[in-house]
């Protein structure tokens, strides 16, 4: 049983917010398969930290059974207090200074052609983690040169520059999640500025325009629909390729209340507003997740890419 109290202290005395039952287009699979038990056991062994376990992803059967694994670096602490996280909050640790190589080894263990790395706000370090994130990175690119690389980093707020040595290191895509509509950032991720997660994104593809730039949002916190196009109008502004959208699930009673479920034809609407907007990729459905699918995904962009630079050859 999770004791929420020691991992949200900061949620304590919030109030108490029902969760609303899951409709039947919600279910996540529950897939019985080795592989499963073999990905856990390679994360247990290099005592790593997942994303898919900290945030309570509810896709987390089905992707460690096809070997996909966000790994998450710096610790399992984050200094933020995001409304809608499950992440625990509190004062990290220092840095695993092997976690670098931790990372590389259990990338190669599991062969994957497509590795998404994130971390948790640290907002206690000088750089906000960045050189960190460089070294995990270079470590992974260095054992596993033909394995893609996607980082999902933090906003790296007050650090001036320091997100630009992440970029430095040879990875593929650049991902900063925007999370919810402007409006609602001072109770849902109170920690952060949105047009500064909206610049992160804009100057890392002014940085190094070869990557491919990702951002995702969602939705069912009291935002409306006018608002998420306003969204997707602004990463567009900041040349972002891919969006996801996907529906907020609510972790806890203290956590962030869930306003509705979106239904699944609201998805593919949402998608077909955004694919109009001009993004390279569009993902959006109930389950979607930054990371879901993040190997096909990428894939997938790859050759939209590549047809859009068929189309206008000097671009």
């Amino acid at each position: 049983m999770i004791d929420r109290d020691k991992r949200h202290p900061e949620k304590k005395n919030k109030p108490f917010n029902p969760i609303k039952r899951k409709p039947e287009w919600i279910r996540s699979r529950i897939v019985d398969s080795k592989v499963f038990f073999q990905t856990k056991q390679v994360v247990n062994q290099n005592n790593l930290v997942t994303v898919c376990q900290e945030a309570n992803c509810p896709n987390i059967t089905e992707c460690w059974s096809k070997k996909h694994a966000t790994f998450m670096i710096m610790g399992d602490t984050c200094t933020r207090a995001c409304a809608f996280c499950d992440v625990k909050t509190g004062k990290p640790s220092g840095l695993d200074l092997f976690e670098p190589i931790k990372i590389a080894n259990a990338v190669k263990s599991l062969n994957l052609k497509h590795v998404v790395i994130t971390s948790v706000d640290r907002d206690d370090l000088a750089d906000g983690g960045a050189e960190h994130f460089f070294k995990v990175v270079k470590a992974t690119r260095n054992k596993n040169p033909k394995t893609s690389i996607e980082v999902l980093t933090p906003d790296f707020l007050r650090k001036g520059n320091s997100y630009k040595k992440i970029l430095d290191a040879d990875l593929d895509v650049f991902n900063h999640n925007i999370e919810t509509v402007p409006r609602l950032y001072t109770t849902v991720r109170p920690g952060a500025r949105y047009f500064a997660s909206l610049e992160l994104l804009k100057n890392a593809k002014k940085f190094n325009n070869k990557i491919f730039t990702k951002s995702g949002i969602m939705v069912g916190l009291g935002e409306n629909k006018d608002e998420v196009i306003q969204v997707m109008d602004d990463l567009r502004s900041a040349e972002v390729d891919f969006i996801t959208i996907g529906q907020y699930l609510q972790p806890s009673p203290k956590h962030h209340p869930l306003h509705r479920y979106y239904t699944p034809e609201e998805f593919k609407e949402l998608e077909r507003i955004a694919k109009i907007k001009g993004f390279l990729l569009v993902s959006s459905s109930p389950l979607t997740r930054s990371s879901y699918h993040a190997d096909e995904d990428f894939k997938k962009l790859q050759d939209a890419r590549n047809r859009q630079l068929e189309c206008h050859p000097h671009q």
